[in-house]
């Protein structure tokens, strides 16, 4: 009881320590072991639905803190609805920018001036320029791949593009629209939009179902590139070896299906396994260790309902035979965006740990992996009020975010 009673204390140190607001705005945690498992699930509202887990530990996860101390700082303000995250190989960040730009923020808060030559896109709703990463050659080749929505005949799409940052670092040469997941859809939501290259230099990409309840069926169809994570060259091809390749009626570049809005995607730094975190509905926000060729359920499966209330499925339905259960899911929702594994030494308990942005909820969610099941839950950066968007690993071993209002936070010692 004392040991509870000493770690209670502490956290209520934290809170009146913690600012939160301005670039002072600071998270120091000092306080019980990571590992310990005397704090309750981090989530203390009541859940939209009844439904029960498939198994234990699959939601409201026993809490856990970070014991070492470290600090969230704002270092820079004033983009405009930032949305993906990259790292120079000088330390500095690319960002995009939902309407269509892309921009270079140094360690010290400067904010270039947006890079021009990008395709067009469709910025409207959750639609723009979405998700970026760079060529693992990139210190030769200078080559840049981003998601974007794109307007064409018969709506908008998920597509991707790849160019060359220019040399003065204020234009994209070259640009190219490699690959585009239909069919179009007149509509503003949903489109997935993360890009991460594998250890083989391939290309994963997420799209969205597209929200509307007409599209939702093409998440289960293997005809259409909606509600899919997909497997691509640097030329937007079909990776050999993809799982649908060869057969009738299936798009080649699929890697998995039966994605509601995958807005997550990272390589776990040991076994080199794909994570990702996609958006529920009314609850049911999933994280899912991805397996080529597996089905993830959606609209079959959910454990969220419709945003009016109303059941998903008559009878609404949680397990099936054929369909993926999530590693973990929240409920209510955590609306998680980006995604990053810890891979520093600098605070040693969040190795290997994931990182998941938190839109709704507000705060970064810090979630500790062992043997592929989750088995603790931390908040961060919950007092800053923040959509918390994308995040990314610097290479001083911080991690960096950014949120729908403008903000780059670095987070670490």
């Amino acid at each position: 009881m004392n040991k509870l009673l000493t770690a209670l204390f502490l956290s209520s140190s934290v809170a009146i320590l913690s600012c939160g607001n301005g670039s002072d705005a600071q998270e120091n945690n000092t306080g019980a072991n990571s590992t310990d498992s005397i704090y309750p699930p981090v989530e203390k509202n009541k859940p939209n639905t009844n439904y029960s887990p498939a198994f234990e530990g699959q939601t409201r996860i026993a809490g856990v803190k970070t014991s070492t101390s470290f600090e969230g700082k704002v270092i820079a303000e004033g983009l405009k609805s930032p949305w993906g995250i990259a790292v120079l190989p000088d330390g500095r960040f690319l960002i995009t920018e939902k309407e269509g730009f892309m921009r270079i923020v140094s360690a010290t808060g400067e904010i270039s001036e947006g890079i021009t030559g990008i395709p067009e896109v469709a910025a409207s709703g959750q639609g723009g320029l979405l998700g970026l990463t760079l060529d693992p050659q990139f210190e030769s080749n200078r080559m840049v791949y981003w998601v974007f929505s794109q307007p064409v005949d018969g709506g908008n799409l998920t597509a991707v593009a790849k160019g060359k940052l220019s040399t003065d670092e204020k234009s994209i040469e070259g640009a190219t629209v490699i690959f585009q997941a239909g069919p179009a859809h007149q509509g503003n939501l949903h489109f997935g939009g993360r890009i991460v290259f594998d250890k083989n230099g391939y290309l994963f990409v997420s799209t969205g179902e597209r929200s509307d309840k007409e599209t939702r069926p093409l998440a289960q169809s293997l005809k259409a590139g909606l509600g899919k994570i997909l497997r691509i060259t640097k030329d937007g091809k079909p990776v050999e070896g993809n799982p649908f390749i060869g057969q009738a009626d299936a798009l080649p570049e699929i890697y998995s299906y039966g994605h509601r809005n995958v807005q997550g995607m990272a390589f776990h730094p040991e076994t080199g396994d794909l994570w990702e975190t996609e958006f529920g509905p009314r609850g049911g926000d999933e994280l899912n260790r991805v397996e080529m060729g597996k089905n993830y359920g959606w609209p079959t499966i959910t454990y969220g309902l419709e945003y009016s209330g109303k059941e998903i499925g008559t009878p609404p339905i949680q397990q099936q035979d054929g369909l993926e259960q999530p590693v973990y899911y929240w409920d209510p929702v955590l609306s998680p965006s980006g995604i990053a594994f810890y891979t520093g030494s600098a605070i040693p308990e969040w190795k290997n740990n994931l990182f998941i942005t938190g839109l709704s909820a507000t705060h970064i969610a810090r979630i500790v992996i062992e043997d592929n099941k989750v088995v603790g839950e931390e908040r961060l950066l919950g007092r800053e009020g923040q959509r918390f968007r994308d995040i990314i690993q610097g290479n001083d071993e911080a991690l960096y975010t950014i949120t729908d209002a403008g903000r780059l936070y670095r987070i670490g010692k």
